[in-house]
C-alpha cells in the first residue's frame, strides 16, 4: 500500500489514539485482567471473544481472527484505507495532516460515495435554514411549535422543511454541480417519466435527516403537512442508506446509551425528538417497526438493556413483542415502558407534560414476563376453558425460560392466584417444562461440542507448527531474538503463514524499528498475516526467555525442515532401486545417514 502521509505524523496519530479509548467508542468494553473484552463488531456472537490489550496497543478475536492496531479497526470496521483510518483518527485527536493528504483523500472519496454524502448534508443545512429563517417555512415553524417542539430539538435533530416545489432542492443541487443521475440515485430527487427531467421527491414536507452510525446523512424522512400523501415519505435505499443497519439518532445518542448501559427504542423519529424534549437522551429509533438482527446487534455492542417504548394499540405491543425476542437473541435484557392504550410517546407527553412521562411511563415500566401476562390476554376470552389453559400453557413456557428460581416461583404464585390453581401442580407443570427444554438445549450443546472438538481436532498443532508460532511471538518482543532466529533458520519455516510473519519482522527491524507490536502491525497490509500476527501478539510470553528454550524452538524448526527432506529422499530412493539403479540408490543412502545423524536418530 502507497503511504501518503509522513511517517513522523502517523506515528503522532498512533500515539495519541489509545486503542482502548477508541474502540470503546464502537464496543461495550468491561475490564479482564489487564486487558479489555467485548462482542466482537466484525462476527455475530453472544459471549465475548473479542480482547483488547492495552499494554501492547492491538486487538484479536478468538472468534473470527480479526486483529490488528487502532488504525486497521477503522479498515476493518468501515471498509476505509489506510490513510483514510488516519485521517479519521487524526481528525479525532486535532492533529493536522499536510494539505495534499486532505487532497488525496477528497479525490479518492469523490470516486466513490462522497458526492451523496455531501449532498445531503448541504440539503439539510438547506431545509433547516428555511424552517428556521424563512418566511415560506412559517408555516411549518407554527406546526411544530404546536406538536411541542423547541428551538432546541429543532437544532439538535436539525429537522428542517422542504417548500411546496419541484424544483426548490433540484435547481439548487444542480447550480452546485451535482449530476441529477448521482442524486436521483440516492434518492434526494425524481426523473420524469414525460422527458427524464429532475424533480423534487420531497415537497412541503417536515424533513428529519437520518444519519448512519458514524453521523453521516444518508437519508431523509418527510412529515406531510396539510392533505400529502403518503403521510410519511421516506428516502428509498441506496448505495450509502441500508435501513436494516441503521437506528434514527444513534450516533447522537450513543455516549448516553453506554453511560447508562440501556437504549431506549421508540417507533420513529418524532417519538425519539419528543422524548429528548421530556430528558430521555438516550433514545434511538427503528427505521420501521420490524427490527433487524443487525439493528439488535448494533444496540448489543453498546448496551446490555433496552427499554421498549412503542405505541400503547395492538400493532405497537405486537412490535414489542416480535422485536423483544430479536433483541433477547442478540443477548439484551428487554423491559417495556408503561404506555397506556391509545397513545404513542409524543401524544402522552404533550397531553400530560414531560414529568409524568417520565415517572409514569419511562420509570414505571413493566418487565418483560409482567409484559408477556397482558399481551397472552390479548384477543382472548379467559372465561373459556379452552383459553385459559392455552394462556396458561404459554405463561409456563415463557417462565420456563428465567434463570432465578425465586422470579420463577413469583410468577407461579401469580397464576395459581388469578385462576385458582394449585401452586404444586403448576410447578410439577413447570418442571416437566424446563426438563424438556433443558434435554433440547443438551442436545444443542453436544452438537456445538461435537463440532468444536471436530473443529479443534482438525487445528490441532504438531510439535513444529507451536515451535514456530511461540518463536515469532519472541521475535516480535526483542530484536536480538529476531536476528538470531534469522541467522539459524532465515525463511526456513515449515508454515507460509510464519515464514511471512518472520520475513515481515526481518525487515521491520532491519529499518530501524524497535519492539513495538501495534508499530509492527501497521506495516502488514495483508488482513490474514496481520490477523495471525495480533493473535501471536496476545500470547502470555515469560518476561526472560532463556537460551535454551529459544535453542529448543530452533532446533524443533530445523528438525522437521530435516525430516521433511528425509520423506522426499527416501522416496527418490525407492524409485532408484525400482529402477535398478543400485549406485544411485547408495548414494541417497549415504544423504540419508547424514541426515539421520543430525537429527541424533541412529540409522538402521
Amino acid at each position: 500500500m502507497e503511504r501518503r502521509i509522513p511517517e513522523d505524523i502517523i506515528e503522532e496519530v498512533r500515539k495519541n489514539s489509545d486503542i482502548v479509548d477508541v474502540i470503546s467508542e464502537h464496543v461495550q468494553l468491561k475490564k479482564q485482567g489487564k486487558g479489555f473484552v467485548g462482542l466482537c463488531p466484525f462476527h455475530n456472537e453472544n459471549s465475548p471473544s473479542f480482547s483488547i490489550s492495552p499494554d501492547k496497543q492491538v486487538y484479536h478475536c478468538f472468534g473470527c481472527g480479526a486483529g490488528g492496531n487502532v488504525f486497521s479497526f477503522f479498515q476493518e470496521l468501515e471498509g476505509l484505507s489506510f490513510v483514510e483510518s488516519v485521517q479519521k483518527l487524526a481528525e479525532r485527536s486535532r492533529i493536522e495532516l499536510p494539505d495534499h493528504v486532505a487532497d488525496i483523500q477528497g479525490k479518492r472519496e469523490n470516486e466513490s460515495h462522497a458526492a451523496f454524502y455531501d449532498a445531503h448534508e448541504l440539503a439539510a443545512k438547506y431545509f433547516h435554514h428555511v424552517l428556521v429563517q424563512s418566511e415560506e417555512g412559517k408555516p411549518a415553524r407554527e406546526y411544530l411549535r404546536k406538536r411541542g417542539f423547541t428551538q432546541a430539538a429543532i437544532d439538535q435533530y436539525q429537522v428542517g422543511y422542504a417548500p411546496d416545489s419541484w424544483d426548490f432542492l433540484s435547481g439548487f443541487l444542480e447550480k452546485r454541480g451535482f449530476s441529477m443521475d448521482d442524486m436521483a440515485s440516492c434518492g434526494l430527487v425524481g426523473r420524469r417519466e414525460s422527458d427524464g427531467k429532475p424533480y423534487d421527491r420531497f415537497r412541503d414536507r417536515i424533513m428529519f435527516p437520518i444519519w448512519n452510525a458514524q453521523g453521516k446523512h444518508v437519508a431523509f424522512g418527510g412529515r406531510g403537512l396539510g392533505d400529502s400523501q403518503p403521510k410519511y415519505l421516506n428516502s428509498h435505499e441506496s448505495e450509502i442508506f441500508n435501513k436494516s443497519v441503521t437506528l434514527y439518532g444513534f450516533h447522537l445518542a450513543r455516549p448516553r446509551i453506554k453511560k447508562r448501559n440501556e437504549a431506549v427504542l421508540f417507533e420513529g423519529y418524532v417519538d425519539v425528538i419528543a422524548a429528548w424534549r421530556a430528558g430521555i437522551d438516550n433514545g434511538i429509533a427503528s427505521l420501521g417497526t420490524a427490527m433487524t438482527d443487525q439493528q439488535a446487534k448494533m444496540i448489543r455492542r453498546n448496551a446490555d438493556r433496552v427499554l421498549l417504548c412503542y405505541d400503547g394499540d395492538g400493532a405497537g405491543q405486537q412490535a414489542t413483542y416480535k422485536n423483544a425476542r430479536i433483541l433477547m437473541a442478540a443477548g439484551l435484557s428487554v423491559s417495556v415502558a408503561n404506555l397506556p392504550e391509545g397513545y404513542d410517546p409524543d401524544d402522552y407527553i404533550r397531553e400530560f407534560g414531560k414529568d409524568r412521562f417520565v415517572s409514569e411511563v419511562i420509570d414505571n415500566r413493566k418487565s418483560w414476563m409482567a409484559f408477556l401476562f397482558q399481551f397472552f390476554e390479548t384477543g382472548r376470552d379467559l372465561t373459556l376453558e379452552h383459553e385459559r389453559v392455552a394462556y396458561i400453557e404459554d405463561l409456563l413456557q415463557e417462565t420456563a425460560g428465567i434463570d432465578g428460581p425465586v422470579e420463577r416461583d413469583m410468577y407461579l404464585h401469580k397464576l395459581a392466584e388469578r385462576f385458582n390453581l394449585s401452586v404444586d401442580i403448576l410447578r410439577e407443570e413447570l418442571t416437566r417444562i424446563r426438563s424438556n427444554q433443558r434435554k433440547k438445549e443438551h442436545k444443542q450443546v453436544k452438537e456445538a461440542i461435537f463440532k468444536q472438538v471436530d473443529k479443534r481436532a482438525k487445528k490441532m498443532m504438531s510439535a513444529e507448527e507451536n515451535a514456530e508460532r511461540r518463536l515469532i511471538a519472541h521475535m516480535m518482543y526483542s530484536k536480538d531474538v529476531a536476528m538470531q532466529v534469522e541467522e539459524e533458520i532465515g525463511a526456513s519455516f515449515q508454515f507460509e503463514i510464519y515464514q511471512a510473519i518472520a520475513a515481515h519482522l526481518y525487515g521491520y527491524y532491519a529499518e530501524g524499528f524497535q519492539p513495538e507490536p501495534a508499530l509492527f502491525l501497521e506495516r502488514i497490509h495483508d488482513a490474514d498475516v496481520r490477523n495471525t500476527a495480533a493473535e501471536l501478539s496476545m500470547k502470555q510470553l515469560e518476561d526472560d526467555v532463556s537460551e535454551q528454550v529459544l535453542a529448543d524452538y530452533i532446533q524443533v524448526i530445523k528438525n522437521a525442515s530435516r525430516l521433511h527432506e528425509v520423506e522426499e529422499l527416501k522416496k527418490e530412493q525407492q524409485q532408484a532401486i525400482d529402477n535398478r539403479d543400485h549406485l544411485a540408490a547408495a548414494e541417497i543412502g549415504m544423504k540419508l545417514n547424514r541426515l539421520y545423524r543430525s537429527l541424533k536418530y541412529r540409522y538402521q
